[in-house]
């Protein structure tokens, strides 16, 4: 078991999919947690008590917007009155679209941008700080396959990516003497709701079928041919929080199956 009790984990986008996990996994380890994301309000609330029944830590909710920078710091704001501290923040929020460049909407673009990139810069920002004051930090910021190489009709998600890259290993440099971490974690595909959001986009614009575009666009990338799951993902997270991974920072870690070796 790692020990992370006494720590606060605000883990961004963790209403579903990986960051619920991670959220999970942390509580888990003994962390209290700070959900945020959207979704019906009645199952953000089961599975903020679910998570405090099964784990025996707290866990509050924010809902952050994280297009807004001063939400994104009342959120840390919030997580340090209510619980402490921030001691581990993992930027996972993010969106995606799926066009054809010169189709590609300048809403969609500008929104991928700031929840998939600035969203971290204005948490980290936030976070430091008291990271600093106690001597002891752990940044986590989900990349993507996306943040190695590129696949078409995806020019702001891959984008976006390879800036989180950038930033982790930026802010890994600026806190290195101060016990506090940063790193991206870059799954390939991870059958979760964004990825299934976006199938039906990838079929028009490759004119596939929908069982087409799983196995010759997403599994086609990945030599296991076999799709990511959350846990993983998350069992990763709570590994760069512990004590063996202290001098683990600024590195980008693919959890894809294979897939950026190619």
């Amino acid at each position: 078991m790692v020990a992370l009790n006494g720590k606060t984990a605000v883990i961004t986008g963790s209403t579903t999919g990986i960051g619920l996990a991670m959220a999970r996994a942390l509580a888990r380890a003994g962390a209290n947690t700070v959900l945020n994301g959207l979704g019906p309000t009645d199952e953000i609330e089961k599975e903020r008590k679910r998570i405090e029944a099964d784990f025996g830590v707290k866990s509050i909710y924010s809902a952050a917007d994280m297009t807004k920078p001063a939400e994104i710091a009342a959120m840390v704001g919030l997580a340090e009155e209510a619980l402490g501290s921030v001691d581990i923040l993992v930027n996972n929020a993010g969106i995606q679209f799926v066009s054809p460049i010169e189709e590609f909407p300048a809403d969609r673009w500008d929104a991928i941008i700031a929840i998939d990139l600035s969203s971290a810069f204005h948490g980290i920002r936030a976070a430091v700080p008291g990271m600093k004051k106690r001597g002891w930090g752990r940044i986590i910021n989900t990349a993507s396959a996306h943040s190695l190489v590129a696949s078409p009709f995806k020019s702001a998600y891959v984008s976006a990516k390879h800036g989180i890259s950038g930033l982790t290993k930026a802010v890994a440099l600026e806190l290195a003497t101060f016990k506090i971490t940063c790193n991206s974690i870059s799954p390939g595909y991870v059958w979760t709701p964004l990825v299934e959001k976006q199938i039906p986009d990838t079929m028009k614009a490759r004119n596939m079928t929908r069982e087409q575009v799983i196995n010759e666009v997403l599994l086609d990338a990945q030599p296991t041919k076999q799709f990511v799951t959350v846990e993983q993902v998350a069992g990763l997270a709570v590994f760069l929080c512990t004590d063996d991974a202290a001098q683990i920072t600024g590195v980008n870690i693919p959890i894809d199956g294979g897939w950026t070796a190619q």
